[in-house]
């Protein structure tokens, strides 16, 4: 492993750079990725943000984006970039599998690996490391190296502030869930003393939905929200037909658990989605509930306690069972 004297002197000069983040990348992935692109070209180094997948437009208005480059779209330039690299940055993930066929290409290289992550079981394929399951976002991780590790405060512009802004924002729920602690809004206040605009990043964020996805989010709850009161858990699930019913892009699943999760008495809130390849589903829990434990053991995934996802290569109708049939083994936890 690599000490932060050693990294430090890595940055001193200009290095040929990519950053990458998990597949279909949410706010704090693409804010952690971008902030952080934004902080190194300021100090002169050639850095490129490749991301495994697409990602939702919402985040297209973000400083750096279109510099972006979508792995599955320019998969041979891609590869080149990454063969070519000194130094990778992977934000928001800490295992090679979370960016598909990307993952064993970084793994072969020869650059230097620097992981920011705050999820649990890292895999151990980096040189450098800044990881805490404690923090609320892996944006607030990027400054943390910014201005604690790195002492660069002095980078901190207005474009690496909105977008470790928006990440910080979109993993803490707005700052409301637990892991928003007096820390996160200090970190808040100086990015936006730094210029990011907090109001206009809201509204760009929450308040720029498309028609197709404001229909598809009625049709959800009035028709497919499933209340299974025994455990205090509601349930929607949706089928390829739907999605395609709809006209439904990356990202206008999003966030749509969460509206299960706001009904009074819910404490576990299911999103169940059959798409191409595999079915996915989402968690959210409220307290102590462990949604990542049942991901992790029942459904090839993970995540935080409150916040986590699976994916299986198994009909729709079989998932939902099987998700059901778990149910009674974490009763005594629901109902408490």
């Amino acid at each position: 492993m690599l000490d932060i004297a050693s990294l430090s002197a890595l940055l001193a000069s200009p290095k040929k750079i990519v950053i990458t983040t998990h597949h279909k990348p949410d706010g704090d992935a693409m804010g952690s990725a971008l902030g952080l692109y934004n902080y190194l070209i300021q100090k002169g180094h050639h850095a490129k943000v490749i991301t495994p997948t697409d990602y939702p437009q919402t985040f297209n208005w973000m400083p750096g984006n279109e510099e972006v480059i979508i792995y599955t779209e320019q998969t041979e330039a891609s590869n080149q970039l990454i063969n070519a690299a000194e130094i990778i940055f992977c934000t928001d993930f800490n295992n090679l599998s979370r960016i598909n066929e990307m993952g064993e290409v970084v793994r072969q290289t020869g650059a230097v690996k620097v992981m920011i992550d705050h999820h649990l079981e890292p895999e151990d394929f980096d040189d450098y490391r800044v990881w805490n399951i404690n923090a609320c976002a892996a944006a607030q991780l990027v400054y943390e190296f910014i201005v604690n590790e790195m002492q660069e405060k002095q980078f901190l512009s207005k474009d690496v502030a909105t977008c470790l802004y928006t990440g910080i924002m979109t993993d803490s729920g707005s700052f409301r869930l637990p892991l928003t602690t007096s820390t996160v809004h200090r970190i808040v206040a100086d990015l936006i003393d730094a210029g990011a605009e907090n109001s206009k990043i809201h509204q760009l964020v929450f308040d720029s939905s498309s028609e197709t996805r404001l229909r598809f989010l009625g049709y959800c709850l009035s028709n497919k929200l499933e209340m299974l009161y025994e455990y205090h858990t509601a349930l929607i699930t949706v089928t390829a037909e739907e999605l395609e019913r709809f006209d439904i892009i990356t990202g206008d699943t999003e966030g749509v658990v969460n509206f299960a999760l706001s009904i009074t008495g819910i404490k576990l809130a299911a999103f169940i989605v059959e798409r191409p390849d595999k079915v996915k589903l989402s968690l959210r829990s409220r307290g102590e509930f462990p949604a990542n434990e049942i991901c992790k053991k029942y459904f090839n995934g993970g995540g935080h306690r409150n916040a986590a996802g699976g994916a299986v290569s198994d009909t729709l109708e079989n998932v939902v069972n099987q998700f059901k049939t778990i149910l009674p083994e974490y009763k005594k936890l629901l109902i408490q």
